[in-house]
C-alpha cells in the first residue's frame, strides 16, 4: 500500500502487499500468482477486495488491475508433481497467509526502510518497509497504520494520509527492538539503486553519484536511535543463490519500491 503524509518528509507507499487472515481460494498448493497466469508468468494484473475478513482475488483486465508478482526463484513454482503430492494435506489446505507492508512517502519523496531484528526466525538483518498481518475486522489501511507504529513508533490516523494500493507480492514463507534494528529515510536516488540489483540476476546496479555510505538509525535494546552509516553495498547486495544469508534489501521490498518509483512518474487525478 502506498500512503502520503505532509507532515513526515517520507514515503511510507503503503505498498500494502496486503492481506488478512486466510483464503481457502485453493484446494491445490500452488503458487497464486501462478494460478492466474498459464503457470510460466511471474507476474500478472488482478482485482481485489477485502470481505468479510477475506482477501478475494479475481483475474484483471490488462492496465486495468493491480500487479501480483512473485520472485523468478518462488520455491513452490518449481515444485514437481511427485513434491507436491508430498506434501501434508494439513498444510496443502491451510489457505494463505495475507499482510501489509508500509511503503511511507513524504513530501520531499523520500520512504521509509527497517531492518528486521538479527534475532528474528524468518529474514533477519534484512531491509522492508514496516508491516505485518491484518487482525480479524481490521481494514488494510489500519493493519497498515497499527504496523507502522508497532514497529516505529510514528503514529498516524486514517484521515491524515493518502492510501494507494501499489502492488502485490507473493511469497513463500513457513521502533520496537524485537523487530527492528535500525531504520532509514531513502531518496529516489538510493531506491533506484536498490532495485536495479535484481536478486537472481547479474544487471548492472547503477551507482552513479551515490556515496560510498548511507546514514541509517540504529535502534538501541531500549529503543533509542543512535546515527549510524553502512556500506552503500549493504543496499545493493542480492540474495545469495546457497549457503547462508545477509543484510540486504528483501527482493519483495525491492519490487515494492520499483512500483513507488513508477508512482513518481504517474501524475495524479
Amino acid at each position: 500500500m502506498f500512503v502520503k503524509t505532509e507532515q513526515l518528509h517520507n514515503e511510507l507507499s503503503l505498498f500494502r502487499t496486503i492481506s488478512s487472515h486466510r483464503v481457502f481460494l485453493l484446494l491445490l498448493f500452488q503458487s497464486i500468482t501462478g494460478h492466474f497466469s498459464d503457470g510460466a508468468d511471474d507476474e500478472v494484473e488482478v482485482n481485489c477486495s477485502l470481505e468479510k475478513n477475506q482477501f478475494v482475488l479475481s483475474k484483471g483486465d490488462k492496465g486495468r488491475g493491480v500487479p501480483l508478482k512473485r520472485p523468478a526463484f518462488c520455491p513452490i513454482k518449481h515444485l514437481s508433481v511427485k513434491e507436491a503430492a508430498a506434501i501434508p494435506l494439513d498444510v496443502q489446505q491451510r489457505g494463505i497467509d495475507v499482510g501489509v507492508a508500509i511503503v511511507l512517502q513524504t513530501t520531499n519523496q523520500r520512504v521509509l526502510l527497517t531492518r528486521r531484528a538479527k534475532e528474528l526466525r524468518i529474514f533477519p538483518n534484512v531491509w522492508v518497509p514496516p508491516g505485518g498481518h491484518v487482525e480479524p475486522e481490521e481494514t488494510l489501511l489500519d493493519a497498515g497504520l497499527r504496523e507502522l507504529q508497532e514497529e516505529t513508533g510514528l503514529r498516524l490516523e486514517p484521515e491524515q494520509v493518502c492510501p494507494k494500493i501499489l502492488g502485490l507480492w507473493e511469497a513463500s514463507l513457513s521502533p520496537s527492538p524485537e523487530e527492528v534494528s535500525a531504520c532509514l529515510w531513502a531518496d529516489s536516488q538510493l531506491v533506484r539503486a536498490m532495485v536495479t540489483a535484481v536478486d537472481g540476476e547479474d544487471t548492472e546496479v547503477q551507482l552513479e553519484h551515490l556515496p560510498s555510505s548511507v546514514s541509517v538509525s540504529q535502534v538501541s535494546t531500549g529503543g533509542a536511535l543512535t546515527e549510524s552509516t553502512l556500506p552503500l553495498t549493504v543496499f545493493v547486495s542480492r540474495a545469495p543463490a546457497s549457503g547462508p544469508d545477509l543484510e540486504r534489501v528483501s527482493t519483495g521490498t525491492k519490487y515494492a519500491l520499483e512500483l513507488w518509483l513508477k508512482s513518481l512518474e504517474t501524475p495524479e487525478a
